[in-house]
């Protein structure tokens, strides 16, 4: 008989022996963090904000935190498009893809002439329970550096290879932005290496609701 650790750690063997490599595990995204994150930066201009702006704040957030803790911020794909590097799932939650049960609306309205805002009028940065004090502090940080730029300004920038030397042009479509090309260019040392542990807390963390 398997211990609860035992079986976490043979159902994580079990799926490398038998064909399921780290590149199919699924990120285990939080989309109600996700809405909090851009409710912090909606909050921060007036409790509505540009989609373009705030999904490029969200990126420089996962960077920035990628840089000072070594993980980002949210758990997904990341990818360079014509106008920069951008979350994909959270981009995709703003275009309303996904079947909402509560997690993205409780927090933001849907979007509405290129601006998404919050729910409610009354939701402040104390409400934003799902980010920790430090992951605060990370999306203090980047509004100081970035938040006075409007969003065209942020594209720019954002899609400038002295910047953010991890996009590199898609010729109109979108190209993956591995991990370790973040830790890379952030000046992290053996970025492989981390990579791969992030995406081993990853597989657990999937095993783990599974169970």
């Amino acid at each position: 008989m398997f211990t609860f650790g035992e079986a976490i750690l043979w159902k994580i063997f079990k799926g490398r022996i038998f064909g399921n490599e780290r590149k199919n595990v699924e990120m285990p995204y939080n989309p109600h963090k996700a809405a909090q994150t851009i409710a912090f930066f909606a909050i921060q201009e007036g409790h509505a904000i540009n989609i373009l702006k705030v999904i490029k704040l969200v990126y420089l957030a996962d960077r920035e935190s990628v840089r000072v803790r070594g993980f980002p911020i949210q758990q997904e794909p990341r990818v360079s498009m014509p106008h920069g590097p951008v979350n994909s799932v959270t981009l995709d939650w703003v275009n309303g893809s996904y079947r909402d049960n509560g997690e993205w609306s409780s927090v933001l309205n849907d979007r509405s002439n290129n601006r998404v805002g919050l729910s409610n009028a009354s939701i402040t940065t104390d409400d934003l329970d799902e980010l920790s004090a430090r992951e605060q502090e990370i999306l203090r940080s980047v509004w100081d550096e970035f938040g006075n730029m409007d969003r065209f300004d942020l594209a720019d920038w954002t899609h400038d290879p002295n910047n953010v030397p991890e996009w590199e042009g898609p010729n109109g479509s979108s190209l993956p932005i591995p991990l370790e090309r973040m830790m890379t260019a952030v000046g992290l040392d053996r970025p492989i290496e981390r990579a791969r542990e992030q995406e081993s807390l990853n597989e657990a963390h999937n095993v783990l609701a599974s169970l």
